[in-house]
């Protein structure tokens, strides 16, 4: 590959990258389906025609945005050796990044109105969900293939019911949540010997 093709790419990676930051701002301010693309090129300090030589149309920006949430997602999650630290996060409702959450939320209610959305959740849904089975089967080789799989769905659950739940003031002590996530967690993932 040459210097400059090399060149090149650096900076059609990089415009992409002020461009998704800036839909990111613009989304998060206007909503995925209000959000009109002058208003994205205006936040990006682009013309509508400079976006177009990056992205196909709104919707690509957006799972461009999608991709890169789940790639972030599947790294933490697999950087983490148990689900000791989920009970944490769901007991007292943390995030790793609150503007990813409120972009998820956006994604989740335009998937609602169309179905190119809906088919890229669908999608990164099933990444993360594949990402999760694998590492709870390494984690727990002697667990069946079903019993992974509801597991993993029961976690997927709790999480996204949390990501909801945030919006609201929470009705229970985090310490007696973290208690029975703890309990839930062991229910789910220890053996029956144990």
């Amino acid at each position: 590959m040459s210097i400059q093709r090399t060149a090149r790419d650096a900076r059609h990676r990089l415009r992409q990258d002020e461009i998704i930051v800036a839909a990111r701002r613009c989304f998060r301010q206007h909503g995925f389906h209000a959000a009109s693309m002058a208003q994205l090129a205006s936040e990006a300090q682009l013309s509508v025609g400079q976006i177009y030589r990056y992205f196909t149309n709104k919707d690509a920006i957006i799972e461009e945005i999608v991709k890169r949430i789940v790639d972030s997602r599947v790294h933490e999650m697999l950087a983490t050796s148990s689900n000791v630290h989920l009970c944490e996060l769901l007991a007292w409702r943390q995030m790793q990044n609150s503007d990813d959450e409120a972009l998820m939320m956006e994604v989740a209610a335009e998937a609602t109105r169309n179905p190119r959305i809906a088919k890229m959740m669908a999608d990164a849904d099933e990444r993360m969900f594949r990402h999760a089975c694998e590492k709870a089967s390494r984690m727990h080789p002697g667990f069946s293939a079903e019993r992974i799989h509801a597991s993993v769905e029961i976690i997927a659950v709790l999480v996204d019911g949390t990501s909801y739940r945030r919006l609201t003031p929470q009705k229970a002590s985090p310490e007696r949540l973290y208690t029975l996530y703890q309990h839930i967690n062991d229910l789910l993932f220890k053996t029956e010997e144990s």
